[in-house]
């Protein structure tokens, strides 16, 4: 069993990583639309939507073959993003080992591995059917604010790529090309009260 330090740097991580992975691909957005017309049918696409919550008229659609993405990624340097690659904050993974977390999870069997609640948060990390799922509940706003709740669903063997490129990275391009083997899938559902998220996979072109 996993202590409580290892499961609150686990759900701040898969949070910070969520969003950091969101916003890769909306640097990408001029040119994924640039070349979308080059795709065929039978690609894999990464969709990513972003609704203000307090004008529900203003919505961000971002629909990029994942194909594209890989080609693209590796020539945006912004910020923490390089080379395909993001940069993780030391601070947001508190000392926590996570190649050690991961390949833990992965060799054990399918369960409920951590629960954790407190004033603050709520986190829950469980593994089924070869997936990885993060809830986080943040209630730091206080109980008459509407708290903020983040939901991850990722493939072990995307998890593994992601972790490819060494202690402080997450190597985005090497999880697309995973990702690219698999099905249907939702990866991320923000909300909070500012606004709702939804990164998910599919073959369509274009995003709800």
């Amino acid at each position: 069993m996993l202590n409580r330090a290892k499961a609150c740097g686990t759900g701040n991580f898969w949070l910070t990583a969520s969003l950091l992975l969101a916003s890769a691909f909306v640097f990408a957005q001029p040119a994924a639309f640039a070349q979308a017309s080059t795709s065929t049918k039978t690609d894999r696409w990464l969709h990513v939507r972003v609704v203000n919550s307090d004008n529900k008229s203003e919505t961000v659609r971002v629909n990029v073959p994942l194909e594209l993405a890989e080609s693209i990624l590796p020539t945006i340097n912004k910020e923490r993003l390089h080379n395909g690659k993001i940069t993780i904050d030391e601070g947001h993974i508190n000392d926590v080992d996570l190649h050690a977390v991961m390949n833990a999870v992965k060799n054990a069997k399918d369960g409920e591995y951590v629960t954790v609640q407190n004033s603050d948060q709520d986190v829950r990390v469980a593994k089924q059917g070869g997936h990885l799922f993060v809830h986080v509940r943040d209630k730091s706003r206080g109980e008459h604010s509407k708290h903020s709740e983040v939901e991850v669903k990722i493939p072990m063997h995307v998890i593994d790529a992601l972790l490819s490129a060494g202690k402080n990275e997450l190597d985005v391009v090497a999880a697309l090309r995973a990702l690219a083997q698999q099905g249907d899938t939702e990866l991320v559902s923000v909300k909070d009260q500012d606004s709702t998220i939804r990164v998910w996979v599919d073959s369509k072109n274009v995003g709800d």
